[in-house]
């Protein structure tokens, strides 16, 4: 990659910016067990940021710090260029960061289109009277929100199914279906935990493409945590490594993919 001063070019040209999330020194602990320590890394503007290590390596903490619904012991976390205090998630959504999880959390019984509908809410206004008689403002809102729905739905291709309860569709779908509920916030940050566990090598093809279609056409920046190393090699801009709660990689895949420590890491070599 090529070094722009606050933000560096890609081999396939895409232009990368300066930080948009940046987390400094982060320690996270438990009781008596550490889960992050001394953890510090960027997120810039742009890009496809992955977060990868074996089992146990922090991955999901350090996520969930980043969300807002873990607060680390020490450490800063920076938010477009602001010193974040304590926030509860909902906050965090009000500013721009969605996120899909590593286990589905779907509401089963509703359509496609409905749980889709539910990220919208952040962007609802209309006051709970309007809404409950579905008049004025409240009839325009939703009339808005519908149409950015189908319009998800469209760029996700799944047409097909958008009045079937949840519940009835395959796996690879639901998630599909979730990561549609997370674009429909419209996040300038989005956090993917796992988004192709389970799947299998067609819906993984899938899951990628669409990946990188969002950030391609909607210009949205993307941390995810994935096992699949093949995946993160062909999708992300840069790698960092986790592994026994601290970091020991970052940068772009492949020296990411050569590095010593993360070959070892994941090799099983034994900790001393």
């Amino acid at each position: 990659m090529k070094d722009m001063g606050q933000g560096f070019v890609t081999p396939d040209g895409r232009r990368i910016g300066g930080p948009v999330m940046e987390v400094k020194n982060i320690t996270l602990r438990f009781g008596g067990v550490t889960a992050l320590s001394d953890i510090s890394f960027d997120i810039r503007e742009g890009e496809v940021r992955a977060i990868i290590g074996p089992n146990g390596a922090g991955k999901s903490s350090m996520l969930n710090v980043i969300n807002g619904f873990y607060h680390p012991q020490e450490g800063e976390v920076w938010f477009r260029g602001a010193k974040r205090g304590p926030m509860k998630p909902h906050q965090i959504a009000h500013q721009g960061i969605a996120r899909t999880f590593q286990n589905i959390a779907l509401f089963k019984g509703m359509s496609t289109l409905d749980n889709i509908m539910s990220g919208r809410l952040t962007k609802m206004k209309a006051s709970m009277f309007s809404q409950a008689y579905w008049f004025g403002a409240a009839e325009r809102e939703e009339t808005e929100h519908r149409e950015a729905v189908e319009r998800i739905i469209d760029f996700l291709e799944i047409q097909a199914i958008r009045k079937t309860p949840v519940g009835r569709l395959p796996y690879g779908l639901q998630k599909r279906v979730e990561l549609g509920r997370a674009l429909a916030a419209e996040p300038s940050l989005l956090l993917l935990d796992e988004p192709m566990a389970g799947m299998n090598v067609e819906e993984k093809e899938d899951m990628s493409r669409f990946i990188l279609d969002v950030n391609d056409e909607f210009g949205t920046t993307i941390a995810l945590i994935e096992h699949d190393m093949g995946v993160v090699m062909d999708i992300s801009d840069r790698v960092v490594v986790l592994d026994y709660g601290r970091k020991i990689g970052d940068g772009p895949p492949d020296e990411v993919r050569n590095d010593q420590a993360v070959i070892d890491a994941y090799l099983g070599v034994p900790h001393e």
